[in-house]
């Protein structure tokens, strides 16, 4: 039951994250399955994430339990990371992306960095950081 809420709980963002998984796969990209996400990856994915205003880009970006990459050497790098993304997704469901952006928000209001120093994006490069002892980063449920 309980992983059948963990897939539930986030579905609003994982539709949209399948919706856009499509376009990749029409752009000519590819999926697989890795760790419990669908990973959408390759065709002109690359090529449009560069036509992205800089504050926009990205190389890998998790929606729901989708994660969309530039090409498979980039989701092989960054997995850990957006993995831990994929586990708030699931902490938070529909939440995530307002408490993500309210984060963002109100660190730029501040004059802090808006990715950077958003809580979210911290945990998830200190649990990074702590793979050599995953159990304490998942057991971290905790975003600061």
């Amino acid at each position: 039951m309980l992983l059948i809420c963990r897939y539930l709980w986030p579905m609003p963002w994982t539709l949209l994250g399948l919706l856009a998984a499509g376009c990749v796969r029409a752009l000519g990209g590819c999926w697989q399955c890795r760790e419990g996400a669908i990973e959408a990856h390759g065709g002109r994915v690359a090529a449009l994430c560069g036509r992205l205003p800089a504050s926009m880009r990205f190389d890998a970006i998790t929606i729901g339990h989708v994660i969309l990459g530039k090409n498979a050497a980039t989701l092989a790098a960054v997995r850990a990371h957006e993995q831990v993304h994929l586990r708030q997704y699931e902490r938070w469901g529909p939440f995530f992306v307002p408490a993500y952006l309210a984060a963002s928000a109100w660190l730029w209001l501040r004059g802090r960095r808006p990715y950077r120093d958003n809580p979210f994006e911290k945990q998830a490069c200190a649990c990074v950081l702590m793979a050599v002892q995953p159990a304490i980063c998942e057991a971290n449920t905790k975003v600061e």
